[in-house]
């Protein structure tokens, strides 16, 4: 099985870019008008030739996290209620809870 491809400017090998490029950025979000992983909303807007849409609530139980550092996808709960990736315990970083709203739809949206 292939790795999930992450779009977007000056990507390492952990999903960082750009715009966030800490120790702590190591996700990549899937985005519901394209169904592509980006580190950041900022990359999204910059490569993509369409309006961003935050990934749908009515489809909660499909992957649409990515860890940077082991490639293990994460449903949007799963991601929501942790530090710290489940499967190799990397950390996350806390600020990205500050977007949650750019990446997420929220029920009733």
């Amino acid at each position: 099985m292939t790795d999930p491809q992450v779009y977007g400017h000056t990507v390492d090998d952990q999903t960082r870019c750009a715009h966030y490029a800490t120790l702590l950025d190591v996700v990549a979000l899937k985005f519901g008008c394209c169904e592509q992983y980006y580190p950041c909303f900022k990359c999204h807007d910059e490569v993509a030739d369409h309006e961003r849409r935050p990934w749908p609530d009515n489809r909660s139980d499909e992957p649409a996290v990515l860890c940077g550092v082991c490639k293990t996808e994460l449903l949007v709960a799963q991601y929501m209620r942790t530090e710290r990736c489940p499967a190799c315990s990397a950390a996350f970083n806390p600020g990205c809870s500050a977007h949650y709203g750019i990446y997420f739809e929220t029920p009733g949206d």
